[in-house]
């Protein structure tokens, strides 16, 4: 991940210079690599780097031949060497950074070049013959973004990859919404992602294929190992995460043969511009990459003893990862409380509770080296397989509650995977968000993917994976890992974890104060003592304009007030014949 700050329009850019370099540093956690910035006109950009791609030659701002566009990028363009190769007008490219391809497209389709990546990412372009600035962020909000605006600067719009930007300048804040793209020329914001599943109301009768549905995956793994720096894979031994080391490994092990094959030769790079020679798919989804480290590496935490880490020991050993197991401690996870609302923006329970470990591990993983990992979020937004889907009344209302939740990813699971590892530098790529992946995924007969007494959450994801009915197919995953019920990962982690937190926030909120919330919050009242100690740490961060960024994570078809997956009824009830 990379750190974006930038201003257009400012009625003072050159004595505003300072402030804007200073509001920068505030997310160069997220891109400790460099920093640059850019002054056109009375606007300015600001970026702090994270290089993955293009590590030698992609410093940011990035501009055009002769610097009348300037562009910073968060994020990673998958299909950059195809975009190289399939531009309808020469483009001599000034680096090898997946990101720089958004120039050419801008020069060649306008507002509508967010259309033809495909990857994550938030970007800010200022073209200075227009003194036009467009900003845009990718279809499901894997990238963090916002924009602001002050009442003392009204013809000026300031953008962010974190709230801690903005808050000092502006009076108005809010998260830049998914698949949208900003025109400074209208001062408006219009949706670009208009896939065929997006009405919730429309519900799909495309046929299960489960074929259709392994490889679709499976290609969606292969593009995020894109890279020319050492990663590795989230692995928790749920099921969504394992799955993605599965692939993941046979990909490096593949990749690993093919470099042993080729005993060392380089193939000479033939043409950059065209896309020859760069990581990145070609034209036949093939990989390339260049990986630093002999083995696939897999991480995992949890309290000692924790479900998690024990299922993901085991996966590790079956898929044969280079395994790291990291334990905290209660008080490991409390002291570090109000460093996570501060790098998450938050205060939504279920988000703060999984962002913790998330939090520490990710420490451990830049420690070693690591600068980049797979992980699994989005496939219970999918595929229904958050234990509260048991309680859906029909498959109308269970699709419906697919897409909201995949909608709402960009302010629950997306913003806790993108700011937890973004706070040590590491980037976080999610496989089941990949914009193909979702056609197929979410176009399935929601029928398909309800829970029944024969089907456990997510059934027809595991059986695309199960190979038990073919005996010369290698096996993807142990059999009591592919059919594990879920686990909320702050569940996950040790259930302890949540006791403690819950414990905690008695000691710190009185009934008292439970009883007089603060005048500012307004209508939005913590319900528990847990939600009003998180409410007053985002307190001590930011002021109430902040506020309205947030949204709480909450279950459907549910009674329960607290949102832990262990809360829920089914959960641990056994299905013996859901294979």
């Amino acid at each position: 991940m990379c750190g974006i700050f930038a201003c257009h329009s400012h009625p003072d850019v050159a004595k505003f210079k300072p402030t804007a370099l200073k509001l920068a540093k505030a997310v160069r956690h997220r891109g400790p690599d460099w920093s640059g910035s850019v002054i056109s006109n009375n606007t300015i950009l600001c970026h702090e780097r994270l290089s993955i791609v293009g590590v030698e030659s992609g410093a940011q701002p990035l501009t055009n031949a002769d610097e009348s566009i300037v562009l910073a990028v968060n994020g990673e363009i998958y299909n950059h060497r195809l975009i190289r190769k399939h531009l309808k007008n020469p483009y001599h490219f000034k680096t090898t950074s997946d990101c720089e391809v958004i120039i050419p497209l801008y020069m060649e389709y306008g507002l509508d070049a967010p259309k033809y990546l495909d990857g994550m990412f938030s970007f800010v372009l200022y073209d200075k013959k227009l003194d036009r600035t467009i900003a845009a962020r990718d279809p499901i909000g894997i990238t963090t973004f916002y924009q602001g605006s002050s009442s003392s600067e009204p013809g000026s719009a300031y953008f962010a990859s974190e709230l801690k930007c903005l808050h000092p300048v502006c009076d108005k804040i809010e998260a830049f919404p998914p698949g949208h793209v900003y025109d400074s020329s209208t001062g408006e914001r219009t949706r670009y992602f208009d896939p065929t599943w997006w009405d919730e109301k429309k519900i799909p009768q495309t046929p299960l294929d489960l074929k259709v549905l392994r490889e679709s995956l499976e290609k969606s793994v292969r593009k995020r190992l894109m890279a020319e720096v050492p990663y590795g894979v989230l692995l928790s031994g749920g099921l969504d995460s394992s799955l993605v080391a599965s692939i993941a490994q046979r990909e490096t092990l593949r990749l690993k043969a093919l470099a042993e094959a080729a005993n060392g030769n380089e193939v000479q790079q033939e043409d950059l511009d065209k896309g020859e020679g760069l990581v990145g798919i070609d034209d036949d989804n093939n990989i390339s990459t260049m990986t630093f480290l002999p083995q696939l590496n897999s991480f995992s935490i949890g309290l000692p003893g924790s479900p998690d880490n024990i299922a993901a020991q085991e996966v590790a050993k079956f898929l044969g990862t280079k395994h790291h197991v990291m334990t905290f401690t209660i008080d490991d996870g409390l002291n570090a409380l109000s460093d996570v609302i501060y790098h998450l923006e938050t205060y939504d329970v279920t988000t703060i509770r999984a962002s913790t470990p998330m939090y520490l591990l990710s420490r451990k993983i830049k420690a070693m080296g690591i600068k980049m990992v797979l992980s699994g979020e989005g496939s219970d937004e999918i595929f229904g397989g958050y234990l509260y889907f048991h309680g859906a009344p029909n498959k109308e209302e269970f699709h419906e509650e697919c897409v909201k939740r995949v909608k709402n990813l960009h302010l629950a699971d997306c913003l806790r995977a993108n700011k937890s590892t973004s706070a040590w530098g590491l980037e976080a790529r999610v496989p089941f968000l990949d914009k193909e992946f979702l056609e197929v995924a979410m176009n399935i007969d929601p029928k398909e993917k309800m829970i029944t007494k024969e089907r456990i959450e997510k059934y027809i994801l595991r059986k695309a994976f199960d190979t038990s009915d073919d005996p010369s197919a290698q096996p993807y995953l142990p059999d009591k890992i592919l059919w594990r019920q879920k686990e909320q990962f702050s569940d996950g982690v040790g259930y302890g974890w949540i006791d403690a937190l819950k414990d905690n926030a008695e000691l710190h909120v009185t009934d008292e104060m439970m009883k007089n919330p603060k005048p500012e919050w307004g209508t939005d009242i913590p319900d528990t003592k847990e939600a009003y100690w998180y409410r007053c740490m985002f307190d001590e961060h930011f002021p109430p304009s902040c506020a309205s960024t947030v949204m709480r994570w909450t279950p459907k078809w549910s009674k329960q007030t607290d949102p832990s997956g262990r809360a829920i009824a089914i959960h641990n009830d056994k299905y013996e014949n859901a294979a």
